[in-house]
């Protein structure tokens, strides 16, 4: 991983994944870029947001935007990594639904996780 792969000054772009934000998605987990903090949701989650985004960015470290989780994952070794604390907020919000956001999450979402 090169040192700048991660920007630990660069802040969150939001609450939630900003894909799924704009086209009235959900998500069943966030992730975060470390290099300039969009937020995407995980290859759990249909879209499928924080894997795109390294895709077309080349952006290759993310962390976990989950209360209590601290990981970084590289996917360039497709493996954890280590990084500094990151801007605030360091996850998403606590009353946030999992999956997430309320009101958008379809009855039968268990089913539709990869």
């Amino acid at each position: 991983m090169t040192s700048t792969a991660i920007d630990p000054n660069v802040p969150p772009s939001g609450t939630g994944c900003l894909e799924c934000d704009a086209t009235d998605g959900w998500w069943f987990h966030l992730r975060r870029c470390a290099t300039c903090g969009h937020v995407g949701c995980c290859d759990t989650s249909p879209s499928q947001h924080a894997t795109a985004h390294f895709r077309q960015t080349g952006h290759p470290v993310m962390r976990t935007f989950e209360p209590g989780e601290d990981w970084f994952w590289d996917y360039t070794t497709d493996d954890y990594a280590q990084g500094p604390a990151l801007a605030a907020p360091e996850h998403r919000p606590l009353e946030q639904t999992v999956p997430g956001p309320a009101g958008r999450v379809p009855d039968d979402w268990r089913r539709r996780l990869h």
